[in-house]
């Protein structure tokens, strides 16, 4: 079952910075919406933040 997003978030950058976000999303096949969420994520599992619910990121699992 896909997960139900229902939080909105609006906020401004710098146009340099809205250009390296375009730039990642597309190296990845992402949305700018996507890219962000994945980005956000994979900083709070490399600084010990626990995101309840959140999977663990794909270049950080075992590969036993």
């Amino acid at each position: 079952m896909p997960k139900i997003k229902t939080d909105t978030l609006t906020f401004r950058v710098e146009p340099r910075v809205k250009r390296a976000l375009q730039a990642a999303a597309g190296q990845e096949r992402r949305s700018l919406a996507n890219m962000t969420e994945v980005m956000v994520l994979e900083y709070c599992y490399s600084h010990g933040i626990k995101v309840p619910g959140a999977e663990t990121p794909r270049h950080a699992r075992s590969t036993k």
